[in-house]
Order: structure tokens, then sequence, then C-alpha cells
């Protein structure tokens, strides 16, 4: 089944024939590769010859003499046309050393509109970085938004059992081909295993793979949660598993470079100034929890926090934990229109009060209603009931918004 990506297709055809690179990052198996063959379908479509498009995916045995910038640049070159347009296309170009050389060179032909992707955030640092700066765009690539895994069924019955698949089996694209949860769970090990072994501990030299993986177990169990690496280092040494708050540090910033976890700052209302101290973690498919951690109990809120976070990255935004003196914003959103603000709660009904006395409803209205500017505030909940207004702050059911046009 291939499941069409139209916002993502809608980025590459917009930059169809300009002159920069695109190139598409996200996570291994989140669909960069299935992007590329529904893009060309599309050119073929424009009228585009086959001869004009040029595709490799460098992971594929049969490139593995590909493997340096020179020969990648000699393969490619001597299979151009000469008088027409060229669309190249390469997959998991960062397998390559030295790829930027074969890229830049490609580049600067007239003829060549290029096309790459990643699994890690290493191959928009460093060399690349400067050697193609001003020259490339990123289209940063997820795996199924709630509203694409619902429309490959057709239809949008049954909501709360899809959300619940959803949450439990992720949301990468092939596992819509899967059927028994032994399937599923053994493709999820896969891509796990993948971006742990090949992503992390190969390129990164890791020798102590069990204390990665407590880091990661931790990490999963402690989504939408204030995290501090002194706070796992601490957590982790009084569990006699003795590391120090640098190598908590660094595999941090593993997981955030191969795009397993995103990492979220804070932002003083006040001053507009982001914080030093504290960050959230969110995972880009919430299938893999499973897999690490099985049916172990999870806060449903801060699973669903995890959802409408990538949903806001997926619309465009740029995203922050809001913090005003003692009260927290769930998000801080900001895109080219302006700022919104989103509060997340699994439920606000029920009449259960807090220490202060407060309902949950009036718990969760509290920060937002304590910021005195006049920007967008919605609280999102699965309640359903019809969307209301309480002072201002729109209140909507969480599945409505993720499925809207």
């Amino acid at each position: 089944m291939q499941i069409n990506r139209p916002e993502y297709l809608k980025q590459l055809i917009s930059f169809r024939e300009k002159q920069l690179i695109k190139v598409v990052t996200g996570i291994r198996r989140c669909g960069k590769s299935t992007l590329f063959e529904i893009y060309q379908q599309y050119l073929r479509e424009q009228g585009v010859a086959e001869e004009q498009m040029i595709s490799l995916n460098l992971e594929d045995p049969d490139y593995r003499e590909l493997d340096d910038e020179k020969k990648l640049y000699d393969y490619i070159k001597a299979r151009l046309c000469q008088d027409r347009m060229n669309y190249i296309f390469i997959d998991e170009v960062q397998t390559v050393p030295n790829f930027q050389k074969a890229v830049d060179g490609l580049f600067i032909k007239k003829n060549c509109d290029i096309y790459i992707t990643g699994s890690n955030a290493y191959m928009l640092s460093g060399e690349l970085a400067t050697l193609l700066s001003g020259r490339y765009v990123e289209i940063k690539m997820l795996p199924l938004s709630f509203k694409e895994y619902v429309s490959s069924f057709g239809e949008q019955t049954d909501l709360i059992l899809k959300y619940r698949n959803y949450v439990q089996y992720g949301s990468f694209p092939y596992l819509r081909n899967l059927d028994t949860k032994q399937e599923i769970h053994a493709y999820l090990g896969g891509i796990y295993s993948t971006v742990v072994l090949k992503d992390i501990v190969a390129r990164k030299g890791i020798t102590d793979v069990a204390m990665l993986e407590s880091i990661i177990a931790y990490m999963f169990d402690n989504i939408g949660n204030l995290c501090s690496s002194t706070k796992i280092a601490n957590t982790m040494t009084s569990a006699g598993r003795k590391i120090s708050f640098h190598t908590v540090e660094n595999y941090l910033n593993a997981l955030v470079d191969s795009f397993i976890l995103h990492r979220v700052d804070r932002i003083d209302m006040k001053g507009k100034q982001l914080l030093t101290t504290g960050f959230k973690y969110y995972l880009t498919d919430l299938g893999l929890r499973y897999y690490l951690l099985g049916t172990k109990q999870a806060d449903e809120g801060h699973i669903l926090e995890n959802i409408v976070y990538l949903e806001l990255l997926r619309r465009g935004y740029e995203v922050h934990i809001g913090k005003a003196e003692r009260a927290e914003i769930d998000f801080y959103a900001v895109n080219e229109d302006g700022v919104e603000y989103y509060q997340v709660a699994y439920t606000v009904l029920g009449d259960g009060r807090d220490a202060n006395g407060r309902t949950t409803l009036e718990r969760e209205l509290a920060p937002l209603d304590a910021i005195r500017d006049h920007n967008p505030k919605y609280l999102l909940t699965m309640d359903f009931v019809p969307v209301v207004s309480h002072n201002g702050i729109r209140q909507i059911n969480v599945l409505d918004w993720l499925l809207k046009e």
C-alpha cells in the first residue's frame, strides 16, 4: 500500500528546478524513498522522460562500489542528458564519505535538479553546512500524521480505535501492510536496531551499548517530562549504573541527531528568552515506545502531547514550552502568521479538585488565562464536547483538530 504524502509532495513541487539542493531528512522508514517515488511519478505525468531521472539508494548493495565522492560524481555525470534538465535523486547520501563534494559538483551544472535524503542530522553539519551554505533547503519529514494514517483506511469511522492503534503500533507507513502484532513488533524492532546500532553506536563509536539502551528506555518512559542530563545521570547512578553528565549529554544529542527524539526547549513568556535549563523530549514515533517498553502504563496526557507536538511541527510551527512565572504552557507555537498557545489534556471532565480547590478544567485553563496578549489560545482534549470558548480560549476535540483540512 502506497500512502500519499500531499504536504511533502507539495513542498518538492514548489522547489522544482529552483537553484537549491532539496534535502529530505527524517528517521529511517518514515517514507522518504516513497516520497521520491511519488514525486517521480508526478514528473512523468508532467512529461519528464525516464532518462532524465537518475535515482540511487546508496544503501542498496547494487551501488556498493560508489564508496567515495569521485565515484559517485562520475557515475551520475556519465548518465546525464546534456540537452535537458536532469532530476537526480540520491537516498541515504551520508553513506558516502565527503558526498557533499559530489553534490556540489553536480549542483553547479545548470541542468541538474538535485534531491537527496539522509537519516541523521550529521549530514547537515560541518563541511556540508559550509560548502553548501545557502544552497540547500531542508524538508523535515515525519512518519504518518494521524490524518494521513486515517486516510489510508478510506473512511473516518472508529476514530478512537484508530487513535489507539496509531499510538500503540506507530506511524511508520509500511506498518499499514502488516497484519499481526508479531509482524509489527518485528518490523519496529528492525527500525529500532538499525537506528541505534547504525546511526548512533557505529557513528558515535559507543562501546557501552547497554548503557545507551538504558538511557533510551528512560527517555521513552519520560516523554513530556522535564529532563536534564544531570538528573538522568543521577538516576542512573542511583540505580547502580554510574554515568557522567557529559556522557548522558552525548547520548541525548545522538538520539536527537538520529531523529528518534525531539528536544523542546522552554521560553520565558515575559522576556521571550530561551531558558538554558530543563528540556522536554518527545518521540518521533510512539510505536517504538511500545516496542521497547511493552504495555508499561504511560501517561495518556503526555502521549497526546507528543502527538500534538509532532502535528505542530508538520504544520510548520517553531515550538517551545512556555514558562510564565510558575505556570507552564504546553506549547508556545510560532509561524509566519504569529503566535499561538496550546494546552493539552486527555480529559478535563469530572468534578474532582486539586489541592488548590480547582477542577481539572480550571487547572488547565489557568496558564492560558494568565497570558495577557490576544494571540489565539487552544485547549485540546479527547473529550467529545462541542467547540466551546472559555473567556476566549477555544476548547477543541483533539481528533477533530488533527483531522482538520
